[in-house]
């Protein structure tokens, strides 16, 4: 399995690795490097360092973060970076995968949440469904129901209820990380129609965001997240994605 890898002729791809262990950066540039010998790795030590290099390194695809390090809480930095670089899409790293934290990650604005304890397989197939619009949720999380709350999952029967046939098949496709487009295709509808599920699939689910609905998708059982990270959509970075948090 590799990773999407830059079309000939584009600006080689950028990640940048935010952990205060240098054996575990070592490491997981090395995995990379292996999957896509294209990819270059910038590598931050502490918060600080990765603000400043979001800052100055042009064409980053994707932050990868480590949440305890130096320099500030990562409640914090998270946030400055979404604010710094808001079309990067921000990966968390953790070797803690409790549901609340998960969640408090995504509602701060991550991407994904790919625990340490991932094999490189998985790890691989979560950036692949990030970089194409996705968001990847450890498997811990949909085991639980600990992590929930109305306010913020709105995840009960009755909301479940409210979805039509067509709007749960939209829903299914956006927890798979396809954007507006690829689900007009899939579904043979419009651009237009898609964009108007959407809309009345939010408004059901209590959320603002397609992040949010990734995550009410997954605990209501209608998007099957993959467990494995292989992503539903080609091993390619597509020109039409789109932020997480858009409606289109």
């Amino acid at each position: 399995m590799e990773l999407g890898c830059a079309h000939k002729g584009e600006i080689a791809v950028k990640f940048l690795i935010a952990d205060d262990h240098g054996l575990f950066r070592e490491g997981l540039r090395l995995v990379l490097l292996q999957l896509d010998r294209d990819l270059t790795v910038v590598e931050a030590s502490d918060f600080d360092q990765a603000l400043r290099l979001a800052a100055t390194e042009s064409e980053l695809r994707i932050i990868l973060l480590d949440l305890a390090m130096p320099g500030m809480p990562w409640t914090e930095a998270l946030p400055a970076l979404r604010a710094l670089v808001p079309d990067v899409p921000v990966v968390i790293l953790s070797a803690l995968e409790e549901p609340d934290l998960v969640l408090q990650a995504i509602e701060l604005g991550a991407a994904g949440f790919i625990p340490k304890s991932s094999n490189s397989k998985v790890m691989v197939g979560a950036l692949n469904l990030v970089l194409g619009g996705g968001v990847y949720l450890p498997p811990t999380l949909s085991e639980s129901d600990s992590a929930l709350d109305d306010a913020t999952l709105a995840l009960n029967g009755a909301v479940a209820a409210r979805l039509t046939r067509r709007q749960q098949e939209v829903l299914v496709l956006v927890g798979e990380g396809r954007s507006n487009k690829e689900i007009a295709r899939h579904l043979s509808l419009s651009e237009g129609t898609v964009k108007l599920h959407v809309t009345a699939i939010l408004k059901a689910l209590g959320v603002n965001n397609r992040t949010r609905a990734v995550v009410a998708a997954s605990q209501m059982g209608f998007a099957a997240l993959p467990r494995s990270g292989i992503p539903s959509t080609p091993d390619s970075y597509p020109q039409d994605s789109k932020p997480t948090s858009e409606i289109s």
